[in-house]
């Protein structure tokens, strides 16, 4: 039976990177699958299309202050009008904040709900500075009513379906993302680039990363100085934006260190680029319960230097390293990675990666809609 999956997602900015991506490559595995998928997103006006990745609808948002272009529907109203007329018969809803009260409307409507786990709730308050017990405690709160209200929830890791274990919940699924292997791939390392970016026997860092706090991007820059220090020849070079980006660029200026920030990277195949020609991939951000940038660098073979507090270790297993949340560790992680043969360290990364296909991901959230595959599906790797 093909169903219409109605899709929610807050917190999509035009820069961001991989929720949006999960969205697309997703909406198009699911419309290849034989369903009808439609995502409903926030932006600065209303607008409605046809896509590879099936309709996608806009309806206007408030930017949220201090974030660097996140808006959110925040118009209950209208978004409730919106999926009375969509008449779905799943909703997928990838917001556990703002758009929770979606799940009570599904309830009454009798439609089947997926809420998606793209953040650990505890992790996230952690980062914005909540002590860990209240943190927990308020995770757990906000959790119990969320595993409530949805007919499933959708982690992507083990680490993102621990703080539902730990309150009982019975409804959780385990869907992992995937990666891109042919838009992705080593053969996209380009000299020249790495010319523009090191000279002589200079390593080559890259974070590809939202901004944020939450991402903790300012490790990076402790790693390299850290390296630095340490009589280590090495250059960073960022690919994201975000509110943290003028604090950044005037702390490297002021400590001189050799850091690149390109800003947003809209164009696929050089972001590609940059992350097959680099040496080692950095990825800081504690609360990740997946880290698709971070997969996508691996997928070019480079490998990643991730946080033991995230879900990456997970991800990255042997083919990667890990470090405590410190500009000394990343550089202990770094030099370990760079004593490695580069073609062992690289084949590594190309390997683990490859674990990790759309395929995979789009049949693992099909089977939490209880959703059939009407047709062979088009899961190949490089959907959209």
């Amino acid at each position: 039976m093909k169903l219409r999956i109605v899709r929610l997602a807050n917190f999509v900015a035009p820069a961001s990177g991989g929720l949006r991506t999960a969205l697309r490559e997703l909406g198009a595995g699911y419309r290849a699958a034989g369903h009808e998928p439609v995502l409903v997103v926030p932006g600065e006006r209303a607008s409605d299309e046809e896509t590879e990745q099936g309709r996608v609808i806009t309806l206007p948002g408030p930017l949220l202050p201090g974030t660097g272009g996140y808006r959110v529907l925040t118009d209950k109203r209208r978004v409730a009008g919106l999926l009375e007329s969509l008449a779905p018969d799943r909703l997928e809803v990838s917001d556990r904040t703002t758009l929770r009260w979606t799940g009570v409307w599904a309830r009454r409507a009798r439609v089947p709900a997926v809420m998606v786990s793209h953040e650990t709730a505890d992790g996230v308050l952690r980062t914005w500075g909540l002590p860990e017990g209240l943190a927990r405690r308020t995770a757990d709160a906000l959790n119990v009513r969320t595993a409530h209200t949805y007919a499933r929830v959708v982690c992507t890791t083990e680490f993102a379906e621990r703080e539902f274990v730990r309150i009982g919940a019975r409804n959780v699924v385990r869907a992992p993302l995937g990666v891109d292997l042919v838009g992705r791939h080593p053969a996209l390392r380009d000299d020249a680039l790495r010319a523009r970016h090191t000279r002589g026997g200079e390593v080559l860092l890259v974070m590809c990363s939202r901004l944020s706090v939450e991402k903790r991007p300012g490790t990076a820059l402790d790693a390299l100085e850290a390296l630095l220090r340490r009589g280590q020849r090495a250059v960073l070079v960022v690919a994201g934006d975000g509110p943290l980006r003028a604090r950044l660029e005037q702390r490297a200026r002021e400590r001189n260190l050799p850091v690149t920030f390109l800003g947003h990277v809209a164009d696929r195949a050089a972001l590609g680029a940059l992350q097959a020609t680099a040496d080692v991939c950095l990825a800081p951000g504690p609360a990740e319960t997946f880290g698709l940038a971070a997969l996508e660098a691996m997928a070019c073979g480079t490998p990643v230097v991730a946080s033991a507090l995230s879900a990456l270790p997970e991800i990255v297993g042997a083919a990667g390293a890990t470090a405590a949340d410190s500009g000394e560790s990343f550089a202990d992680a770094v030099r370990l990675l760079l004593g490695r043969p580069e073609r062992e360290r690289r084949d590594a990364a190309r390997a683990r990666a490859e674990c990790f296909g759309w395929g995979d991901a789009v049949a693992g959230f099909l089977a939490a809609h209880d959703a059939e595959v009407q047709v062979r599906p088009r899961l190949q790797e490089g959907v959209g």
